[in-house]
């Protein structure tokens, strides 16, 4: 009787232990983190989705995910038209349509590189290590068309279908915000973000 006793109060401490660690949490977050958030206009409705907004440049190491980042190919599209990624993350490119498909582009971003051509439900992957962007082509079919984006940090957002964007957890500091758009261009701009502080940063796109 007392062996089954010591054993239940080892089988208790051992649960009360476990249940102090402190749970691992994936996102990193800053302390006394601000916000950016604002609009991107354009005259063509059109474009204001899919401009991604970023911070050019913030100290420190950012790893890239270990998880790869995905781009589909379905019903003769690029899924997402605009992926935004980390310098070093590795894309796995789908092919989720019953003919074949080829992934490539032209752009020193990506090397030039040319995945070949492959059929329904096969993947090949890239890993983009230099920051820029990049088109992504398919020599099957000409009018399909996507974008990489590689970034040096994960402070960035993509615009919805109105041109809203947010980013958040930004830790204080003095940062050079800029925009990329498939078509237009707008000046980079100063920010001073400040601890819990929302700043709204607009952008309007011209040729």
């Amino acid at each position: 009787m007392y062996k089954v006793f010591l054993v239940f109060l080892l089988m208790v401490s051992s649960i009360i232990a476990f249940s102090a660690i402190p749970a691992y949490s994936a996102e990193v977050t800053n302390e006394g983190s601000g916000v950016i958030k604002g609009k991107v206009s354009v005259k063509v409705r059109k474009y204001k989705k899919d401009s991604v907004v970023y911070i050019e440049r913030v100290e420190g190491d950012f790893p890239p995910p270990q998880e790869h980042a995905k781009m589909d190919q379905r019903e003769l599209t690029f899924i997402p038209h605009v992926l935004t990624v980390l310098r070093g993350t590795t894309v796995d490119y789908h092919n989720d349509d019953d003919v074949a498909h080829n992934v490539f582009s032209p752009d020193e971003v990506a090397d030039k590189m040319n995945l070949g051509t492959w059929l329904s439900g096969e993947v090949r992957s890239y890993t983009f290590n230099k920051l820029g962007n990049a088109v992504m082509l398919c020599n099957v079919h000409p009018e399909m068309e996507a974008f990489v984006v590689v970034l040096q940090n994960p402070y960035f957002a993509k615009t919805d279908k109105e041109g809203d964007y947010e980013i958040e957890n930004v830790p204080p500091g003095e940062y050079t915000l800029k925009v990329w758009n498939q078509k237009y261009k707008a000046k980079p701009k100063s920010v001073d973000i400040k601890k819990d502080e929302t700043v709204t940063v607009d952008f309007k796109l011209k040729r």
